[in-house]
């Protein structure tokens, strides 16, 4: 009887002991966790010696270009000419009144992705790699239109196109071709003489899959392009929340981890002639779209 008293008592004393155990070893490894997470999130969104990735200027755009993608900046009068996904027009966009937007139609709906001024020309790429080239004639635009080989297959995709200054080239980077593997990136330039696509470089993903410590997800470029004074070539990924950096020599030089609550669906780029970043949010679910503007903070 005196011990089936205190077996009684025993075990209503120990149930509470136990679960407070389990309470306090829980407790343990959700702060350890807490505090690992705080900290691979302070280090994924850091910004780097050029710009503030972290605290980009936001400009806000109206609805007409909730779909924008490519962008081209125009140093003539400090602002963006612009397309966007679903339909053929392009627009102008001023930087210091982004509510006044001027547009001009130049094609039908189509997947349109990206855009390069050069030489008083733009250039449109199409998702399956043709490009139209737009001339301004009188405050209208002339089009040429030029077909990548084996487009209509749907075997290759692209959301790139960059100005190679080393090269003089007009670059489309692939997003997702016929000839890519998981360890490289093929890109094409336009021979605008022949009015032909010839290979170019090849980018190598193993390095930057060493870099992120992950292989589960293939690189998909959405917009490249050549820093005007370090020459280096920046290649935005918005599939991977992430941004990744080489050199003229084609050496991995840095990866940035974007914030996905900033940068939402970024899908073009541009720079200055002083080197300042911007960069263009498609919108995402809700909010508006953005032009993203990084200051270079080794200008001058």
């Amino acid at each position: 009887m005196f011990v089936g008293f205190y077996g009684k008592y025993l075990n209503v004393f120990m149930f509470p002991y136990n679960k407070l155990v389990v309470i306090f070893v829980s407790i343990v490894i959700g702060i350890t966790f807490s505090s690992c997470t705080a900290k691979i999130k302070k280090e994924s969104f850091v910004n780097t010696e050029n710009y503030d990735f972290a605290n980009p200027k936001i400009i806000n755009l109206p609805q007409v270009l909730d779909e924008i993608s490519g962008i081209s900046y125009y140093p003539k009068d400090t602002s963006v000419f612009a397309i966007i996904d679903e339909d053929g027009i392009l627009y102008k966009i001023a930087l210091n009144d982004p509510s006044t937007v001027k547009e001009w139609r130049f094609d039908k709906q189509r997947d349109f992705e990206d855009l390069v001024y050069r030489d008083s020309t733009f250039y449109v790429l199409v998702s399956n790699g043709d490009i139209d080239k737009l001339t301004f004639v009188n405050d209208k635009i002339e089009i040429e239109k030029i077909e990548f080989p084996n487009a209509s297959k749907k075997v290759n995709e692209f959301e790139s196109l960059y100005f190679a200054p080393d090269s003089g080239k007009i670059v489309l980077l692939c997003k997702q071709c016929e000839e890519d593997k998981k360890t490289i990136l093929t890109s094409f330039y336009f021979n605008d003489s022949s009015k032909g696509f010839e290979n170019y470089a090849t980018i190598e993903t193993e390095p930057i899959f060493q870099k992120m410590g992950s292989k589960k997800e293939k690189i998909k470029p959405s917009a490249a392009a050549v820093h005007p004074i370090t020459k280096d070539l920046y290649v935005l990924c918005s599939v991977n929340n992430m941004l990744f950096i080489q050199n003229e020599q084609g050496k991995l030089k840095e990866i940035i981890k974007l914030n996905p609550k900033i940068y939402k669906q970024p899908e073009g780029m541009a720079f200055t002639p002083e080197g300042d970043l911007i960069i263009s949010n498609e919108v995402y679910l809700e909010g508006y779209a953005t032009l993203l503007l990084l200051k270079n903070k080794k200008k001058g």
